[in-house]
């Protein structure tokens, strides 16, 4: 199974906080989808507004302390992650595409 920028994200979220796998996946997912973004085409500079405008009050409501400062952390384990750029872009439909055309 690939692993996706969202996979990371989760991960990272419940290594940074309270929550467990479903419920840090589960707030990730709702707070993806509030933004109207595709969990799978997720790339840093989204994932990065969502945990910048999404997150802290997605935490705050489940009872998360310091919301703020696991959005934080999360974002320095995802930027610190080089690897997880290419994950995001470079197998979107359009970028299989444009390799397979030869575009």
């Amino acid at each position: 199974m690939a692993t996706t920028l969202f996979d990371i994200a989760a991960e990272k979220l419940e290594e940074s906080s309270e929550m467990d796998q479903l419920e840090a996946r589960g707030t990730l997912r709702l707070a993806v989808k509030e933004a109207g973004l595709d969990v799978q085409n997720l790339t840093i500079p989204q994932l990065q507004a969502v945990f910048e405008k999404l997150m802290p009050k997605e935490l705050e409501a489940r009872g998360v302390s310091d919301a703020a400062a696991t959005c934080k952390a999360v974002m320095k384990d995802i930027a610190s992650a080089a690897s997880a750029a290419d994950l995001s872009a470079s197998n979107s439909p359009d970028e299989i595409f444009k390799r397979l055309g030869g575009s």
